[in-house]
């Protein structure tokens, strides 16, 4: 449930006021909301909003920008625009977490600077919403938790200095994954025990089966960040975070543009971290071009000296990504595919034998093999089979695909010789330290003090999947289990990047790699590379798709039709190839234009 919240930069809480959809829902439908939401944001006077023939669906951030040049439309009219969408469909997606009750005053600002003809940036008067895990001193940063329900932060998140000095306007805050994913072992995407389940617009139905009847959305909306407030058009684009796969993924089942960058392009200070090691944010927009305009905003110009992963990539010039979209791009690009475990079922090297994993199912194939007819025809080099040497890697122990993340109780101290501890031991060293960034504004003092809170506070909805993540995380010792910490994250970068990404790159000299769908998350993030997913197709929900999917216990009730849902592909690079990737995705886009709005949602 969405939230208007007061503000007072003085106070250490800051309690909700009202819900949104009380407050805006009536004056929606009136056409009365700019008036009303000033009122109860502001104190403001009533006033009759301007009549402009101009629309905000689908509407890119160039076309609106020059809207904005041509005075045929003001920021204030596009928040009210926005806020006219999500006063009439919020409800029926819980894509908020907060809305800021500030929106008019900044958007004023920026016509009033407009008028006096200085422009801040890119995206100067323009709305775009953040990750509810991603500071912004105007509003609670929540994470998702019940302890930090109130907590607005004493900083901004460097990312959000950059997005407001590049003009934009920060319209709201964005549903999530509690922490990010890093609470309980089998909670669902895009659930927290602050809002409660978000809903995908191209089926924001609720699973009807009794294995997956606790509320959560037949269609899943991926995660742990949220594309489902871009996706219908509620602001112009959205930031994510990403540890492994929450960029690429609500993207991916949004029918998104979602740019995972690498790790340490754009800075991470001021969000709510997992590990550093692996933690990047990123764009998500509905097409490549507005995700390249956020992207360069969002980087900045000099390294962080709160970040110093951002020294890894050099910016672009000017920090302008949109030099690099280039429709022609795919000609002579070389771009491989790597069949082992992404397209073909294959067992991975094991002493006692394994079953084969991954693989396509039929009409995933068929969309993959139109895919790439599309490349050729677009006069790309199609190196086919380029397999990533550590996926079909002999010896058992060098194999990526026995070299999982630890994660449960299963993988606790002590049973977590054969996986990486880079996540439970990074959520351990990072959590505390951003902790400790918060001052006297943090609800509390460590991850121990959290899981405390949790435990005493589960009658008001903590913890309803556990916290197994935060357990097996707290348990670990900075300093007694950093040797295995050390000696797991080389084994990470060795079997992910040196054995994996870059030595295919190097031995086929190639530009990206096709994935299907969202296939490289793990590969791609254990290395820290770049991922760009674009959208392609919709097929059927099968086995494993949606809440589970398949037959059996997993079966439809009689009558139920689960809608088709998303299906994208990914170019993945090595580290700070983003200029190539981008360039490579607008002109894989451009040639095939299958993205469009939920028709659910006009």
């Amino acid at each position: 449930m969405a939230t208007v919240t007061s503000h007072d930069s003085n106070a250490k809480s800051h309690p909700t006021m009202t819900t949104l959809r009380r407050s805006l829902l009536p004056c929606a439908l009136a056409g009365l909301c700019l008036a009303s939401f000033a009122g109860i944001a502001q104190g403001q006077r009533r006033t009759a909003p301007a009549a402009a023939p101009f629309s905000v669906v689908e509407t890119s951030i160039a076309d609106t920008r020059t809207a904005l040049e041509q005075r045929r439309i003001t920021s204030r009219e596009l928040v009210r625009l926005y806020l006219d969408r999500i006063a009439l469909y919020e409800d029926q997606l819980n894509a908020i977490v907060t809305v800021n009750p500030h929106v008019f005053e900044i958007a004023d600002s920026l016509d009033r600077l407009r008028a006096a003809g200085r422009i801040l940036g890119p995206l100067h008067g323009i709305p775009v919403a953040l990750k509810d895990n991603i500071h912004d001193t105007e509003m609670p940063t929540t994470g998702g938790a019940l302890a930090f329900a109130d907590l607005v932060p004493p900083y901004d998140a460097t990312l959000t200095a950059r997005l407001k000095a590049s003009g934009a306007i920060i319209i709201a805050k964005t549903q999530l994954t509690e922490l990010a994913n890093w609470v309980a072992s089998g909670m669902p995407t895009n659930y927290n025990a602050l809002t409660g389940y978000g809903f995908n617009p191209w089926d924001p139905r609720r699973d009807p089966r009794d294995n997956f009847f606790d509320g959560r959305p037949v269609l899943s909306t991926g995660g742990s960040s949220s594309g489902v407030g871009t996706n219908v058009s509620f602001w112009a684009a959205n930031v994510g975070t990403e540890t492994s796969g929450s960029i690429l993924s609500p993207s991916h089942q949004n029918a998104l543009v979602g740019i995972k960058p690498t790790v340490g392009r754009v800075s991470r200070y001021g969000v709510i971290p997992i590990t550093a090691d692996q933690d990047t944010p990123g764009p998500i927009a509905r097409t490549v071009s507005d995700a390249a305009i956020m992207l360069g905003a969002m980087e900045g110009t000099a390294p962080d000296p709160n970040d110093a992963a951002t020294k890894a990539c050099p910016p672009p010039p000017r920090n302008d990504y949109t030099a690099f979209l280039n429709a022609k791009a795919l000609q002579g690009a070389r771009i491989g595919i790597p069949r082992a475990f992404f397209y073909d079922r294959t067992a991975p090297a094991s002493p006692g034998g394994t079953n084969p994993r991954g693989g396509l199912r039929d009409d995933q194939r068929k969309v993959m093999d139109e895919v790439l007819a599309v490349l050729k025809a677009q006069g790309a080099v199609i190196v086919d089979p380029a397999e990533i040497p550590s996926i079909v890697e002999k010896d058992p122990t060098m194999n990526f695909l026995n070299w999982g993340v630890c994660s449960g109780l299963d993988e606790a101290k002590g049973r977590d010789a054969d996986c990486s501890i880079s996540f439970k031991y990074g959520m351990k060293r990072d959590f505390n330290t951003w902790l400790a960034s918060l001052g006297d504004r943090a609800p509390v003092k460590s991850l121990t003090e959290l899981r405390q809170w949790n435990i005493a506070h589960q009658k008001a909805g903590a913890i309803k999947y556990g916290q197994a993540q935060l357990d097996v995380s707290d348990e670990m010792s900075v300093q007694g289990d950093r040797a295995k910490y050390e000696a797991d994250r080389r084994k990470d970068v060795l079997l992910s990047a040196t054995n994996g990404l870059d030595a295919v790159v190097k031995e086929h000299r190639l530009d990206a790699l096709l994935f299907p769908s969202v296939s490289p998350a793990n590969i791609g993030a254990r290395a820290g590379y770049p991922t760009i997913t674009v959208p392609y197709a919709f097929l059927p929900v099968g086995a494993g798709g949606g809440g589970g999917g398949g037959g059996g216990a997993n079966a439809f009730p009689e009558g139920f039709e689960p809608r088709p849902a998303p299906y994208g592909v990914s170019f993945t690079g090595v580290a700070c190839s983003e200029p190539r990737l981008i360039a490579i995705a607008y002109a894989f886009e451009q040639a095939t234009k299958k993205r469009h709005a939920p028709p659910l949602f006009p």
